[in-house]
């Protein structure tokens, strides 16, 4: 019997941006529509099979709420989460959990970055027309591409794949656990950085930006 290649990987993100209900529905998924199961913290990392290209994979998932501190761990992939619901989640990706990526898991310059927006169903249909709704005329400069946005409770998809391409991040996605949305892809997306990371060629992008996933 051929034996898996167990691959760890670590999502990391701010409290409530729906880090536990992307993993229930990588559990069940995208295709269920009852509710979502609940899972148990001590019972990380949760083992999700895959095969791919006739091997064998088990990709490892952990997040913050590990019963083993997460900053100890030593992940193949590293995915940074936000909320689209929540712009504020995505403006600590950078001005804390990028720094916690450094700080903790400077171990191995070839981990791949995957920034992933949760909650994508906040969004509705006229908010992926391309146009971004102009900055408040309180602003103190209507310039500044950080400005909040008059009304503002998402964030864009240009506006996250920004922020992904100034961290450096390899790609983004995004997906909605609550509908299931989009989560085939993603799970697809990683799955396949995953792999990659058992190759010489590692998972990392071989395009100088961040790549849309």
């Amino acid at each position: 019997m051929v034996s898996s290649t167990e691959i760890p990987i670590l999502l990391l993100g701010d409290s409530g941006v729906g880090k536990s209900t992307f993993l229930s529905r990588l559990s069940v998924g995208h295709k269920h529509t009852g509710p979502l199961p609940v899972l148990r913290d001590l019972d990380q990392p949760y083992p999700f099979n895959i095969t791919s290209q006739h091997q064998k994979f088990r990709l490892e998932f952990s997040d913050t709420s590990s019963p083993t501190n997460y900053t100890l761990l030593q992940p193949s992939v590293v995915i940074l989460c936000y909320s689209i619901a929540s712009p504020t989640t995505l403006d600590n990706l950078q001005n804390h959990w990028k720094r916690v990526l450094e700080t903790h898991f400077n171990y191995n310059s070839t981990i791949p970055v995957i920034v992933l927006g949760l909650q994508r169903d906040a969004r509705s249909r006229e908010d992926y027309d391309g146009r971004v709704r102009r900055p408040a005329p309180a602003d103190d400069d209507e310039d500044d591409p950080k400005a909040v946005l008059n009304g503002r409770t998402i964030v864009y998809p240009q506006e996250a794949l920004r922020v992904a391409g100034e961290m450096r991040c390899d790609r983004y996605c995004e997906c909605s656990a609550l509908t299931g949305d989009l989560c085939l892809q993603v799970i697809e997306d990683i799955a396949a950085t995953a792999r990659a990371t058992t190759t010489a060629e590692g998972g990392q992008s071989k395009n100088p930006h961040c790549e849309i996933m």
